[in-house]
């Protein structure tokens, strides 16, 4: 098959002219950043995917994937989030779930105008494939200050072949509740995109509609032909190409470099691996080597950890002592500074320098402000 043929039959749209940039909302939306890397295990829990900003979630099912960054994509991409059920969950539970979802910021999303009357449409739009035909269902959730959850809600299809779905929504301009309150413009959770790949019954009770805004109704959200993806282990699901972009048209993927990408996901996630310095201080007592530790600001307050005990090895002089905690790092803000309060596996001397290295290539750290 030709580029050309391609590229019509997943329905990208061709132009010449100029797009401007940062149009799109959607961080790693190429699912170019995997820090993670492949993640076996997952899917009854919340919890991030191999690939960065994508977050997987399930509850009270037995189903289970395994999540990795893969190279099978459209043309124009080179990467896709691969899920792979490992274990089959054919006995479903009426609770039980499982979605794919990013959840964004509130402060990235002010110009929405959502729940105001000036309420601006939106598009989104993804590439997605699988093993085998299937029927799942994309949602786009916000909260009001209220505490009223708003969606829209709509199922789209799935081949063996690549396609791009595009689902362009009405602004939301006013709840049913009557308030007149839009999304916080904070760092919190502002809405919620999300891809429903299981349910139980509790997800499909009610009437579903594809053409509206609504409050929240779980009961409403699949249609009759939902498919479930733990229905067999020979079950997978690529997805890639994710945009949300205001206006009502689906504009040619806004490509971003890896370089840009991976420093917008760095604000939430970065792991730092193998051999390296990272940090200079002092032995302050003979058990308590101390040091400044800095990375890139966070969304938040990180929480920071290291892979094993000994995963940081901190020097003297003319010494060397391995980490024995995991609670390594104190005093971690926002703004990109952290305290390293190590425990050594024996002690060293009072007042001598210390440096602080990962101790092994598979070591390594975690800087972690995930929504």
């Amino acid at each position: 098959m030709t580029k050309a043929a391609e590229l019509a039959k997943i329905g990208e749209v061709a132009t010449n002219s100029q797009i401007g940039g940062r149009r799109n909302i959607i961080i790693n939306g190429a699912m170019q950043v995997a820090q993670r890397g492949t993640t076996t295990g997952q899917g009854n829990a919340s919890a991030y995917s191999a690939v960065d900003r994508m977050n997987i979630h399930g509850g009270s099912t037995a189903g289970r994937l395994t999540s990795s960054q893969d190279s099978d994509s459209p043309v124009f991409f080179g990467n896709s989030l691969k899920l792979d059920c490992t274990t089959a969950d054919t006995s479903i539970a009426a609770g039980e779930f499982l979605l794919l979802e990013q959840k964004l910021e509130g402060q990235d999303l002010q110009q929405l105008e959502f729940n105001q009357s000036s309420a601006k449409a939106t598009t989104i739009s993804f590439y997605v494939k699988g093993n085998a035909a299937a029927q799942y269902t994309f949602a786009l959730q916000y909260h009001l200050a209220s505490g009223t959850a708003r969606w829209f809600t709509k199922g789209f299809a799935v081949t063996t072949d690549w396609a791009r779905i595009t689902i362009t929504i009405p602004g939301d301009t006013q709840a049913s509740d009557g308030s007149n309150y839009g999304i916080a413009d904070d760092n919190a959770t502002g809405a919620n995109l999300m891809i429903w790949l299981h349910g139980g019954t509790n997800f499909s009770s009610g009437t579903h509609q594809d053409t509206a805004w609504a409050d929240r109704d779980y009961t409403t959200l699949f249609q009759d032909n939902q498919t479930s993806f733990y229905d067999s282990t020979d079950r997978t699901f690529f997805f890639t190409g994710f945009q949300f972009e205001l206006g009502s048209q689906a504009t040619p993927f806004e490509h971003r470099s890896f370089g840009e990408e991976l420093a917008l996901c760095q604000r939430y996630f970065r792991k730092i691996i193998g051999e390296c310095t990272v940090g200079a201080g002092v032995w302050y007592l003979a058990n308590q080597p101390l040091a400044s530790f800095s990375f890139a600001p966070t969304r938040a307050n990180p929480t920071m950890a290291v892979s094993s005990a000994d995963a940081l090895k901190c020097y003297g002089n003319n010494y060397a002592r391995n980490g024995n905690d995991t609670s390594c790092f104190d005093l971690a803000n926002a703004q990109g500074f952290a305290r390293l309060n190590f425990t050594p596996g024996s002690n060293g001397t009072a007042g001598d320098g210390a440096t602080f290295q990962i101790s092994g290539d598979a070591e390594f750290i975690t800087i972690d402000a995930e929504l």
